[in-house]
């Protein structure tokens, strides 16, 4: 049991700079309701959930290829997120909310996924998390699992409270015109997207 609450501590910590997928998180609760936000934050905690995998169980030869390739793997991410600002940029029109109830799932978890799984600086840091709580590497099947369960759990915790928040302010955003929106979110994207590719 301390092992998934030292877990979803990390994940409520790790959580918090919401970076790309909680500009996305946001922008999707509030265009096509909260559903939508905790399907691009599912995608999200599922990418910390592998990095945090990779520590509990000290797979390093994984880990260690990771970050010798991060360089390259972060200009991949920058780009995906810079091509997601793009394509809001560029919709001129904004598909209803019933629209987007035979939208695809798997897309909105995929591409929040991919956002967090281009980001294998995340090893480190939670290398440093379990170090800071006194965990060690190489766990036990059991309680590596329970720590990574309280990871999870932390981090979604995170965007369920996002996407609680976006979807109380959706009453008076539903008054801004949503290009007008769109393009308030791609320029972030955007910018997010090259400061990820400069870093």
């Amino acid at each position: 049991m301390a092992f998934l609450l030292k877990g979803i501590l990390i994940g409520l910590l790790f959580g918090l700079p919401a970076g790309a997928v909680g500009a996305l998180t946001v922008q999707r609760t509030l265009r096509y309701g909260p559903r939508t936000g905790l399907l691009t934050g599912l995608g999200s905690s599922a990418a910390d959930c592998c990095y945090a995998s990779l520590g509990a169980f000290g797979l390093t030869i994984v880990s260690d290829f990771l970050l010798q390739y991060q360089s390259a793997i972060r200009l991949l991410g920058g780009g995906l997120i810079f091509i997601l600002g793009i394509s809001l940029l560029r919709r001129k029109q904004d598909t209803s909310r019933r629209d987007t109830e035979n939208a695809s799932r798997l897309g909105l978890f995929l591409s929040s996924f991919a956002i967090g799984i281009t980001n294998p600086a995340a090893i480190l840091t939670f290398l440093f998390a379990f170090s800071w709580l006194g965990i060690s590497g190489g766990l036990s099947f059991g309680s590596g699992l329970l720590l990574v369960l309280g990871v999870f759990a932390g981090t979604y915790l995170w965007w369920g409270a996002l996407t609680f928040a976006a979807s109380l302010a959706g009453r008076k955003a539903a008054a801004i015109d949503p290009v007008r929106m769109n393009r308030v979110f791609g320029v972030l994207l955007c910018l997010l997207g090259i400061g990820i590719c400069f870093r």
